[in-house]
Order: structure tokens, then C-alpha cells, then sequence
């Protein structure tokens, strides 16, 4: 029998759960479990029985680097083929993000994926938060950080990314207030740089006290 993928471990027990079944129907890079299973209702009552499909990605990082004496911010730009199946713009802005390793420390990782995508360094981070990026279907959990970098000038940003991944990264320099007018304007299209953009927002004059 073949060893169940360690990605795609059997769902753990819950009150009031009933899985009555659970499957891994696919064992690529991203495990697919096929799970059929009844739960308690708020009313009390049992549940109709579900089938959902359930794709295993694991935990991440994201880290949106801000210059506190520049003001300023560093995105990303790279091709996102979902987000061309989506009706979307491919070439998304987004923060620079990254799967975690079994077991390693999450700000490690955002320091690793940082110095990966944008080739820039943090002497500080801050922690933005724990979110869910797909709970009807997936069970991604990011962790959000902000990073204190010293930004160079846009004109020298340039181009990063794994070569081996066939990563190609573009590295966007904006003043905050640039990339907060983005925010407004819908321009930033996924959730994981709005979310860091509007806490930065929030917490931008704090920060520029304590990191300045």
C-alpha cells in the first residue's frame, strides 16, 4: 500500500465531526484529498453528507519591506497564471512571499524569501498577523511581517528570483503614499498585499517613530 504523502496527513479529530472518508486523490507538489464527512450543525442536528476537495499547500510567509526615513515600500511583480484564468491582469503586484519549511521559524523564512525576491535585507520585522487565504478549499495559513529595510533608488531595484524555480521578479520601489493610491484604486489585486498595505497604513506614523 503507498505510504500516505506527508503533505496530506488524514484530517484530525474534531467534536462532532464524522469523516467517513479521506482520500489523497492526487500526490503532486500540492496534495488534492478528496474528503466526504458530516458535522454538528449549530441547531444540533447531523449535517447533510458533504464531499469537499482539499488542497494541501501547508504554511507561508509574506514580508512587505518599508523604509521608514524614505517612506517608502518594495512589491513585486511576477506572471500568476491563476490570475490570467481568473479574467485578471497576470503580471500581479504583489509582497514577496514563500512556503515554509518543515519546522522552520517563520520570520527566518520571511528574511529568506525577502533576500530571494527582492535581494534586500531587514535589521528588523514586525508581525502583520495570521490569515487563511482560501478556507473553502485549501488549507494555506500565511504569516504576515513587515520589514525594516534601507531601500535603494527605484532605478536600481532590478530583477530577482530562483533561477531553478524559473522564478522572474521584478522589484517595485513606491512611496507609501503611491502604493496606498494603488490600494484604493483596486490596482492591487490580491489579498495578501492589500492586507499588508492597509496595516501599514495604520500603523505607518507608528512606525516611522519606532524604526526611525
Amino acid at each position: 500500500m503507498k505510504a500516505r504523502p506527508p503533505k496530506a496527513p488524514p484530517i484530525p479529530a474534531h467534536p462532532g465531526l464524522d469523516v467517513r472518508a479521506d482520500e489523497v486523490v492526487w500526490d503532486g507538489r500540492f496534495p488534492l484529498q478528496r474528503v466526504v464527512f458530516t458535522y454538528t450543525r449549530f441547531d444540533g442536528a447531523r449535517s447533510a453528507e458533504l464531499t469537499w476537495e482539499l488542497w494541501r499547500r501547508g504554511g507561508g510567509v509574506a514580508v512587505l519591506p518599508y523604509d521608514p526615513a524614505a517612506d517608502a515600500v518594495a512589491l513585486i511583480q511576477q506572471f500568476r497564471l491563476p490570475a490570467l484564468a481568473a479574467g485578471l491582469d497576470p503580471m500581479m503586484t504583489e509582497c514577496a512571499a514563500g512556503l515554509l519549511e518543515r519546522d522552520e521559524d517563520p520570520e527566518r523564512a520571511a528574511g529568506r524569501e525577502l533576500a530571494e525576491e527582492t535581494g534586500l535585507f531587514a535589521d528588523r520585522f514586525e508581525r502583520i498577523g495570521r490569515y487563511m487565504l482560501m478556507q473553502g478549499g485549501c488549507d494555506e495559513v500565511m504569516l504576515y511581517f513587515a520589514a525594516r529595510v534601507a531601500l535603494p533608488a527605484p532605478a536600481v531595484a532590478g530583477t530577482h528570483g530562483l533561477a531553478h524555480e524559473g522564478e522572474d521578479i521584478r522589484v517595485l520601489i513606491l512611496p507609501a503614499a503611491d502604493a496606498f493610491a494603488l490600494l484604493d484604486a483596486n490596482r492591487i489585486e490580491n489579498v495578501t498585499a492589500a492586507v499588508c498595505l492597509y496595516w501599514l497604513r495604520q500603523h505607518r506614523d507608528r512606525l516611522r517613530r519606532e524604526w526611525g
